[in-house]
């Protein structure tokens, strides 16, 4: 059980699972339950891909295509501060396309399972093993899923008018993030020469 727990406590904390639920609410505002439920699946699907994907053969991608896992912080930062700035600059009704389409990027990644999490995976294998970090990596996942599929109870606590009003701060803080992974990139890719 040790092991587990040295396991999970990186790939839990990496999510964020806290932080998570807000954007996720501000990202579906205006949908129905099963709206909701259905950009949650899209997002854990993805999320659950893309670390499945990392754990078994990260190390070997990063090697064939020639990237660092500071290129990839970098690349994960840019993305989320694009979005962010999307996001703070649109003005108008939204489409509820876009709402709907939320689930894969930017919730199941670079959100759920961004450079954190897929760093945290590519460091614990060699530590603990294959069966050990994929047992952690689902077992968050899992409460990311239950975290996300009853954010409905949260929205009734804060409101419409309260989504409203932390949704432009939400997306500072995702530009805040986009730009922090920006900076850890460069401080690596420097820090190797």
């Amino acid at each position: 059980m040790p092991d587990f727990l040295h396991a999970f406590i990186p790939i839990f904390v990496a999510v964020d699972i806290a932080g998570l639920i807000p954007v996720f609410l501000t990202l579906t505002k205006g949908l129905s339950l099963a709206q909701r439920r259905r950009v949650a699946s899209q997002a854990l699907f993805t999320a659950f891909a893309i670390g499945v994907l990392f754990i078994l053969c990260g190390r070997l991608i990063f090697k064939i295509i020639g990237i660092t896992v500071a290129d990839f912080e970098m690349a994960g930062g840019l993305l989320l501060l694009v979005f962010a700035v999307i996001e703070i600059l649109q003005r108008g009704p939204r489409e509820k396309m876009s709402n709907l389409s939320a689930g894969p990027v930017p919730l199941g990644t670079p959100l759920v399972v961004g450079p954190a999490v897929l760093t945290a995976l590519l460091i614990l294998v060699p530590n603990y093993g294959y069966a050990m970090t994929f047992g952690a990596f689902t077992f968050t996942i899992a409460l990311v899923g239950l975290s996300l599929y009853y954010s409905q109870s949260v929205t009734k606590i804060v409101h419409e008018n309260g989504l409203r009003a932390i949704s432009q701060v939400i997306n500072l803080f995702l530009a805040a993030i986009g730009v922090s992974l920006i900076r850890r990139g460069v401080e690596a890719v420097l820090l190797a020469r």
